[in-house]
């Protein structure tokens, strides 16, 4: 093709120079008219016999390919938890080069700080609360919208006091928690009040680690912990068994909605300028939950790679409760909407205020 082009580019450079000539010699048969012609013609013929428009089609359609085509880095924020577990698997095939995608994932503890790189542009896509995102999509006046759902509900009632295996017996009881004004707060209220149970007690601390202490010195306490610090409060103590799922008590009311820990959002910018891109990193998501819930063992030591918990085998036994999934279009969209709903009722603060409107929910 270059030979081509620079044959192409000395024919040109000759009917130049024959023009040039012909209006130096003043000749009346071989006007400049007449010569520029002759050799415009004379480039044409060199052209087809040397580059064929075919090849000329193709070079531009594959200069075009290539510019749509252009790797564009994506910048995934999550936090330390359920959500993480289910993109370990991607994370770990980007490292080593098993999927071509270009990704860069930031693993936070706390939710403000995946919030703020949000907002500042510094994360494409992050992996939040579910009441986080459609209070940030208030606060931002529209500017994410949620992709799909990460993870159900992963909070686990812990005790080794016998008496309790169901959310009626924590009737008059105290229990010790952690997520005020957040997911736990929430689920807990609205599951206490949809039971009937009066005077239960929430004792919230700080962290998941300041309840798994009291645990171990008074196992007979009642605990609601998240996994896999729920797994974890079982491994150390033998006595602490798991009561009940708040999910499977959500699940029983048959409200229409499902108990939603974590969705993942996008920026809308970046939506918009890169579609293709958010396409591909949800694809790759799923494949990357599908893998987690095949192949635990090798999950498990991911996250202990990642720092989420300290120990394999307890990994292990907490990505099959964790919940993780990756629900997209119109069932993401009901199950969502129905949750935030909930919330909105018991506290419109919750969820930023208000309801997001459609525009929240990307569908594809």
């Amino acid at each position: 093709m270059k030979k081509s082009l620079k044959i192409l580019s000395l024919a040109l450079t000759a009917a130049l120079s024959l023009s040039l000539l012909a209006g130096c010699s003043g000749n009346s048969d071989n006007s400049e008219e007449t010569v520029a012609e002759t050799a415009a013609e004379e480039v044409s013929e060199s052209v087809d016999e040397t580059v064929p428009e075919t090849a000329i089609e193709t070079a531009e359609e594959t200069a075009v390919e290539t510019e749509s085509e252009e790797a564009v880095t994506v910048h995934v924020g999550s936090l330390s938890g359920p959500t993480t577990i289910g993109l370990v698997n991607l994370m770990n095939d980007v490292s080593t080069g098993a999927n071509a995608g270009d990704y860069e994932f930031t693993v936070s503890t706390q939710p403000s700080e995946i919030a703020a790189s949000l907002n500042a542009g510094d994360l494409d896509i992050a992996l939040i609360p579910a009441n986080l995102a459609a209070t940030l999509y208030n606060r931002t006046e529209g500017a994410i919208s949620v992709i799909d759902i990460n993870t159900y509900g992963v909070l686990y009632c812990i005790t080794a006091d016998t008496s309790v295996t169901s959310i009626e017996d924590l009737a008059g009881k105290t229990v010790i928690t952690t997520g005020q004004g957040a997911t736990p707060e929430y689920a807990m209220n609205y599951l206490l009040e949809q039971y009937g149970v009066e005077d239960c007690t929430l004792d919230f601390k700080s962290e998941a680690t300041e309840v798994l202490a009291l645990m171990q010195e008074d196992p007979t306490q009642i605990a609601v912990l998240p996994q896999p610090a729920a797994t974890a409060a079982g491994i150390q103590n033998s006595e602490i068994q798991t009561a009940f799922s708040l999910d499977e008590c959500w699940n029983a009311l048959d409200s229409g909605s499902r108990l939603i820990t974590g969705v993942t959002v996008v920026r809308n910018d970046f939506l918009a300028e890169h579609p293709d891109a958010v396409n591909t990193f949800i694809e790759d998501q799923a494949a990357s939950v599908a893998k987690a819930s095949e192949d635990i063992e090798g999950t498990a030591e991911l996250v202990v790679a990642q720092g989420i918990v300290a120990a394999a085998p307890v990994a292990a036994k907490a990505i099959p409760l964790c919940n993780i999934a990756c629900v997209t279009g119109e069932q993401m969209k009901t199950e969502l909407s129905g949750y935030l709903q909930t919330l909105f009722d018991a506290n419109s603060e919750s969820v930023g205020g208000a309801l997001p409107a459609d525009d929240f929910y990307y569908v594809g």
